[in-house]
């Protein structure tokens, strides 16, 4: 169960051994909250980010089947529709939505790959207290394959007028992997409407103070040989990467090595992924994001943007996470103060692999502001 929150903002969490799969021996005790700083060795490092699977969980094709699996014993979830909820244009381009219930409104933003249907288990639950709006973002899910220059700054400013012109209202905003540093760089963006920030294995680095340093010209060799040799390579592999992630056993092998409960890999979660694919600008999408933002993010920084933020922060971690793991959640911690911490027993994507706890702790934290 969730305890209560100090004043210090941290919040002890105990999570028992049976919401998992035998794991390792020291799950089967209490969890505790631990603050204890340490320098992060879980930065997400740019290659590992494309290579072990983010992406390709993202890239998938699969044709429509019945989604049979059972939803979580005892928990709402949200109907999968192939149709999509709500659309809103923006910039000359479909965004996709999900909106329910009325109160003090939360927007959630998913991670690379995913879409609004990622918080399948929490709209439902959230909704009960808050008005809740999910969005996928430009270039997945259900919103349009736009051929755009993709960078972090495309989806703050999607982010940012959605805010203006669909909530309309202060809020609160959510977000998971990518979706977190979205929702990081949106709330810098728009201090007067954003009153809180959820971060929730975010993507992102810390800033590399020798990294200006290091740049030097481009001399003509690398402009007219150099990079345009580059850019064939990259279309090459890239376009080999892309084919693989269509594979479905890829997509699930994807998916279950950053879920510890595996048993949450099931039908709705690889549809709600794969489908949006079947877009023919898919492929180009995927070549343009990950050589105009997922192999360029030095540009943005989680301490540039931490040292613009005025509203209150707010990690939920999986710790087991293999990718993002709880170190960097204490160096955000340790950077901005006004920030509660709570390490969730989980990987990747806490809010979907134990969503009870997940909500749980949110809707204690909502209640402080």
């Amino acid at each position: 169960m969730v305890g209560s929150m100090s004043s210090s903002g941290d919040i002890s969490l105990t999570i028992r051994s049976e919401l998992f799969h035998s794991r390792a021996s020291r799950l089967d005790s209490p969890t505790r909250l631990s603050t204890t700083t340490t320098r992060s060795r879980c930065d997400i490092s740019r290659r590992g980010f494309a290579m072990k699977g983010i992406v390709a969980s993202g890239v998938s094709s699969m044709g429509s089947s019945a989604l049979a699996t059972e939803p979580k014993q005892g928990v709402e979830r949200l109907p999968f529709k192939p149709e999509g909820y709500n659309y809103w244009s923006w910039r000359g381009h479909k965004i996709h939505y999900v909106v329910e219930g009325e109160g003090l409104p939360i927007v959630l933003i998913h991670g690379f790959g995913a879409s609004a249907f990622h918080w399948r288990y929490n709209i439902p639950e959230l909704a009960k207290m808050h008005k809740v709006y999910a969005i996928d973002l430009l270039g997945f899910g259900w919103s349009d394959k736009a051929l755009v220059d993709y960078d972090a700054m495309v989806w703050r400013d999607q982010i940012v007028d959605f805010m203006k012109q669909i909530v309309k209202e202060p809020a609160v905003l959510v977000g998971n992997s990518l979706g977190g540093f979205t929702a990081l760089v949106s709330a810098v963006g728009l201090p007067e409407q954003v009153v809180g920030l959820v971060l929730l294995n975010s993507a992102g680095q810390f800033g590399n103070p020798n990294a200006e340093a290091n740049k030097t010209e481009e001399s003509v060799l690398q402009k007219y040989v150099s990079k345009p040799v580059k850019d064939i390579f990259q279309r090459v592999v890239l376009g080999f990467l892309f084919w693989q992630a269509k594979q479905p056993a890829r997509v699930e092998s994807v998916l279950k090595s950053v879920y510890i409960n595996k048993s949450n890999v099931d039908d709705y979660l690889v549809e709600s992924i794969t489908r949006p694919t079947a877009d023919p600008n898919a492929g180009e999408v995927y070549y343009r994001l990950m050589t105009r933002f997922m192999l360029n993010q030095s540009s943005y920084t989680l301490d540039s943007a931490l040292s613009n933020l005025k509203c209150p922060l707010l990690l939920l971690w999986g710790e087991l996470d293999p990718w993002v793991g709880p170190a960097k959640a204490n160096r955000i911690k340790e950077f901005y103060p006004n920030t509660t911490l709570v390490n969730l027993q989980a990987g990747h994507c806490p809010h979907d692999e134990v969503p009870e706890l997940f909500n749980q702790a949110l809707i204690e934290w909502l209640s402080s502001l």
